[in-house]
């Protein structure tokens, strides 16, 4: 069975990063879900509730869970638009590590800032900000701003035991 990452947390709070460094690490066989590439580049629609992305990431959550070693889904994924769907496919039974950035919005427009090339600024990311938007899955652990996106790779890591260093083992 897939082990499935999930990685949560408003913009800015280093997400993507974590995500993008664990599928390299990780190696051939393993998928990475990004919603703003599914919802932005691949459909191109707003991120409103029952938005096509919804069904689409469900899919290929699935087709992963089914077909790959890890599964790594990453991103903002409001509660108030995913939650239903993710509940529903991330059942407790399944391999599933979840984990949410709950960072105060000052510390997210810290990391944004620290980014080359950011293309949005303070006042987008204060619209988007959503505080503490837990799914409330028994697997869900919380992150802080105590956490930097290196301590979370070595977290995730040793929760689905891989070295870092070292691709997940066949």
């Amino acid at each position: 069975m897939a082990k499935t990452i999930v990685i949560r947390g408003n913009s800015g709070s280093g997400k993507t990063t974590v995500a993008n460094r664990l599928h390299a690490l990780l190696g051939a066989g393993n998928l990475l879900i990004s919603q703003d590439l599914v919802r932005r580049g691949m459909l191109k629609v707003a991120d409103k509730p029952h938005n096509l992305a919804i069904g689409l990431i469900q899919n290929m959550l699935i087709y992963g869970q089914e077909h790959c070693d890890c599964v790594i889904l990453e991103g903002i994924l409001p509660s108030s638009k995913y939650g239903q769907m993710l509940r529903q496919t991330l059942l407790p039974e399944d391999n599933v590590f979840a984990y949410y950035y709950d960072l105060p919005f000052q510390e997210t427009l810290k990391r944004h800032q620290s980014k080359q090339g950011a293309t949005f600024g303070e006042k987008e990311m204060a619209a988007w900000f959503i505080p503490h938007d837990v799914l409330g899955l028994a697997q869900e652990r919380i992150i802080d701003e105590t956490v930097s996106p290196d301590d979370l790779l070595k977290i995730i890591c040793q929760d689905i035991g891989v070295a870092v260093g070292k691709p997940l083992d066949k």
